[in-house]
């Protein structure tokens, strides 16, 4: 029988990832209802029905409640690009993946996309949110300088791999702060209900900012 990692604290990590998510979407949700700054460390443990103990426990401020909730924002591009095949342009793959999310259970619920569109929303006037976007954003680079050294047979420390991630990954960021913000502006989203036009506003940025190096097809 496979072993169950432990943290420290003899909680398994599984359970401990899901415990940090739930206390994140409490955070969240007081985060947006009534601001980050009269949102106390109290409150958002007598909304998850935790000590406040527990919740520095588990994050070390306040504002780092918010980091699990906004990483849910990249969970489904990312699971999206890890299977990417080679014989496939981005776009063709994008559309045909969304449209299967669309059918099927998606790997992030409705709910946690919306309450990341919030905080990446707040996080242009919280400066403390900004760095957990910018956090998710990251591990979004990391992620893709693995997809992209793959698809380019080249290692993931390679320097054009980074250079490549990189720009992929400022596309993410803008792409989902654009459309965060129409969501929750309550903008005409006619734009970004068409998949086939939306996955290829992603796959021509992409490649337009790493040179056409990422999108198309690898022999």
């Amino acid at each position: 029988m496979a072993e169950t990692k432990r943290s420290a604290g003899g909680m398994s990590d599984q359970r401990r990832e899901r415990l940090r998510l739930e206390i994140s979407r409490e955070a969240a949700r007081l985060f947006w209802e009534q601001g980050v700054a009269a949102t106390g460390g109290d409150q958002i443990a007598e909304a998850v029905g935790l000590s406040t103990r527990t919740i520095w426990r588990h994050f070390r401020s306040k504002e780092s409640c918010a980091e699990p909730i906004v990483m849910q924002g990249v969970v489904t591009l990312l699971s999206v690009l890890r299977s990417w095949p080679r014989e496939s342009s981005l776009e063709d793959h994008l559309t045909a993946e969304l449209n299967r999310l669309r059918q099927e259970a998606p790997p992030v619920s409705h709910a946690d996309e919306m309450l990341a569109m919030q905080m990446i929303r707040l996080a242009d006037t919280e400066p403390a949110l900004r760095t957990a976007w910018l956090m998710a954003c990251d591990q979004t680079e990391r992620q893709l300088r693995s997809i992209i050294g793959g698809r380019l047979d080249r290692p993931e420390d390679d320097l054009d791999v980074r250079v490549h991630a990189a720009a992929a990954a400022a596309v993410i960021r803008v792409l989902d702060e654009h459309i965060g913000a129409a969501v929750l502006s309550g903008a005409d989203l006619t734009e970004f209900s068409d998949v086939p036009e939306l996955a290829g506003r992603f796959a021509q940025a992409i490649r337009t900012a790493t040179g056409g190096v990422v999108g198309n097809p690898v022999a």
